[in-house]
């Protein structure tokens, strides 16, 4: 199994894309409305991809065996969480991807551009009924906050979490 862990490029909007209709659908099934699921356009998404990779947004790709299967956005905090200065955005993996020390790797890659940015900690914004939520705590952030979202016409609760020391996640295995 050969994993790498790289910054993408504009030439990876199509890759992330589809790992991001993807995870969501197979993530939010039964949490997020049926038909806000079925109609992600991996399409747009692709042209969306290609502004935000233009951007000042730091984004990372996780490949295994050549194959684009997962991928961390993030950058300065866009909401105020405790007294975090980044934020991760989104961290996404396909099905086949999770449970293999990726999403840790994507995790590292993503404090370590953070540091050399000079920002100090970090939150995310995760939905509660997302079962992979036990993932931000395994690598040591605590819950920070709440608050109620809608997607598709859906009232959801979005739980923040936060990471005080961007250096301990340097060190993630």
């Amino acid at each position: 199994m050969t994993i790498a862990i790289r910054a993408a490029g504009i030439d990876d909007a199509g890759a992330i894309a589809h790992v991001h209709v993807e995870s969501w659908r197979t993530t939010y099934t039964g949490i997020v409305p049926d038909a806000y699921l079925a109609g992600l356009d991996e399409t747009l998404r692709t042209q969306l991809w290609r502004e935000w990779l233009s951007g000042e947004t730091l984004v990372f790709v996780a490949e295994w065996n050549g194959r684009v299967v997962g991928f961390a956005n993030g950058g300065k905090n866009r909401e105020p969480v405790e007294a975090c200065d980044a934020e991760l955005y989104a961290i996404y993996l396909l099905r086949d991807a999770q449970k293999r020390g990726i999403g840790a790797g994507l995790l590292r890659a993503m404090a370590h551009a953070l540091l050399e940015r000079n920002f100090k900690s970090m939150a995310v914004w995760v939905l509660e009924q997302n079962r992979s939520r036990s993932f931000y705590e395994k690598t040591g952030a605590h819950m920070a906050m709440s608050k109620v979202i809608e997607i598709g016409g859906a009232k959801l609760m979005e739980v923040a979490y936060a990471w005080a020391d961007l250096k301990a996640l340097t060190k993630l295995e």
